[in-house]
């Protein structure tokens, strides 16, 4: 109930993903509304049922009242539904920090995790896609952390898009050993001891290379980048849009240039990979973005579906149990 336009999208979504995925979805929220909205589509047969919820998280809610005052809110509802087994994952385009809150402490984090990470999916120039995490999870972290958030990313990397070894690397001001702050130099003499395929640091250029499969930063440095990121990415594409239309004079031409530019748009639209996993929950949960359409719903859930079949969870404990990772008090 807490996306920019829900629960029109959430619900569309739900339908495709039913259909498609061949899952069953429990839609969580006020039920009139949500009971309303679904019978616009043909769902007859479908696996969808509606739960209802009394309260709505807003986007003006703060985590810690949404989570403390808002106890019958969709998000609430749902992850009793997850913790209690009736589900297997949450997927929300809610509020993300009141998300995060309420997956993190009503799930709880695995054993082995210290603190959960946002996982973020980038599309590269070599046409494949990059992770970062975490991207706002965690504000401050400590070089422990880092090494988890990139045992997490590997992990979910591996189930998500199939790769056998990814490259991981740390987000620096400097691919050399040296550079960085306290915190990155120590997290890379952790990540360089590790088992994992680690390839050193990288910069805030190399995010969109391909060069690398999974990059590790601090949630404050990394919603910086997410943010500026889909900033760009909309600038460039209101810009080209502007560029073609007045430049094209051919009807050929402007078929053509229109073409490209729909395949332009397609490569960085956020909707095309759902939503960003909170990893190291107790529980698959995958938050989408405030304003998600009904194809970032339906991948959303798409990649809950892909989590929790590809055991990552299950996967995470185990890596992270023979890997000795003091966190540091």
């Amino acid at each position: 109930m807490g996306g920019d336009h829900a629960p029109r999208p959430e619900v569309e979504g739900a339908v495709h993903a039913a259909r498609e995925l061949g899952v069953k979805i429990l839609l969580v929220g006020l039920a009139p509304e949500v009971k309303k909205e679904l019978g616009k589509y043909s769902h007859r047969g479908l696996p969808i049922e509606i739960v209802p919820a009394s309260e709505v998280i807003t986007m003006d809610d703060s985590p810690s009242h949404a989570f403390r005052k808002k106890k019958d809110s969709s998000a609430h509802v749902a992850t009793k539904l997850v913790r209690g087994g009736q589900a297997d994952a949450l997927v929300s385009a809610g509020n993300t920090g009141a998300v995060m809150a309420v997956a993190r402490f009503g799930l709880g984090t695995l054993a082995s995790v210290d603190r959960p990470a946002l996982a973020a999916p980038f599309p590269t120039s070599r046409g494949g896609t990059a992770v970062l995490l975490d991207v706002g999870a965690n504000v401050d972290s400590k070089p422990a952390h880092l090494v988890q958030f990139a045992v997490m990313g590997e992990i979910y990397y591996r189930a998500i898009f199939g790769t056998r070894r990814p490259g991981v690397a740390l987000l620096s001001i400097g691919e050399e050993e040296t550079k960085g702050n306290e915190l990155t130099r120590e997290a890379f003499s952790r990540l360089k001891a590790s088992s994992l395929n680690f390839l050193g640091n990288v910069e805030g250029r190399d995010i969109f290379n391909g060069a690398v499969d999974v990059i590790v930063c601090d949630g404050f440095i990394g919603n910086i980048a997410l943010k500026i990121s889909e900033g760009v990415a909309q600038h460039i594409g209101a810009m080209l849009k502007e560029s073609l239309q007045s430049t094209i004079s051919s009807k050929v031409g402007y078929v053509l240039s229109r073409k490209a530019y729909k395949e332009f748009r397609k490569k960085i639209d956020y909707s095309e990979y759902g939503g960003a996993p909170l990893l190291g929950v107790k529980g698959v949960t995958v938050i989408g973005h405030g304003s998600s359409n009904p194809l970032a719903i339906k991948n959303a859930v798409r990649v809950a579906t892909e989590l929790v079949r590809g055991g990552v969870n299950e996967r995470i404990e185990q890596e992270l149990a023979t890997i000795p990772v003091p966190v540091e008090a």
